[in-house]
C-alpha cells in the first residue's frame, strides 16, 4: 500500500460549486480585471490556501490524533488479495485521496475494507462504491 505526497495538479483536482453573494461576485470580478488574479478561480484557490496554512498547525495535530493517511493511499486487488489471506480488515482513513484499483471485484472490497474515512475525494469502481456503502463516513 503506497502513501504519495498530493501536489496539486489540475488533473487531480475536484470540482467543488459555491454559492456568493452578487457583491462578493463583483468584488472578485474587479480584482481580476485589475490583474491581480488571473481569473476567479485563481482568487478563490488563493484565498483556500491562505485559510489552510493559517489554520495548519490545528490540521496538523487532528491528522496526528485521528491517525490520518494525509496524501494518497491506493490499495490494488493484490493490496487486498493479501489482506485477506491474512485474516485482516480495514479501516482505511485518509485526508487527501484514496483510491481502490478499477480491478478489486465488490466481494473482495466487502471482504476486506471494514470501514473508509476520507476527507477528500474517494476513487472506486460504481460497484465497489454500491458494496461499501454503509461503511463509507
Amino acid at each position: 500500500m503506497a502513501v504519495h505526497e498530493l501536489k496539486p495538479k489540475n488533473t487531480d483536482s475536484e470540482k467543488i460549486t459555491i454559492n456568493l453573494g452578487p457583491v462578493d461576485l463583483g468584488q472578485i470580478d474587479l480584482l481580476v480585471q485589475e490583474g491581480f488574479y488571473a481569473n476567479r478561480t485563481d482568487l478563490i484557490r488563493t484565498a483556500i490556501r491562505n485559510q489552510l496554512a493559517q489554520h495548519g498547525e490545528a490540521i496538523r495535530q487532528t491528522v496526528a490524533r485521528k491517525s490520518l493517511v494525509l496524501g494518497m493511499q491506493h490499495y490494488s486487488r493484490a493490496d487486498l488479495e493479501a489482506v485477506q489471506a491474512a485474516g485482516e480488515r480495514l479501516q482505511i482513513q485518509v485526508l487527501g485521496l484514496a483510491s481502490i484499483a478499477p480491478d478489486v471485484p465488490a466481494e473482495l472490497a466487502l471482504a476486506t475494507i471494514e470501514s473508509i474515512t476520507v476527507l477528500g475525494a474517494l476513487h472506486a469502481s460504481a460497484a465497489v462504491r454500491s458494496a461499501l456503502a454503509g461503511r463509507i463516513h
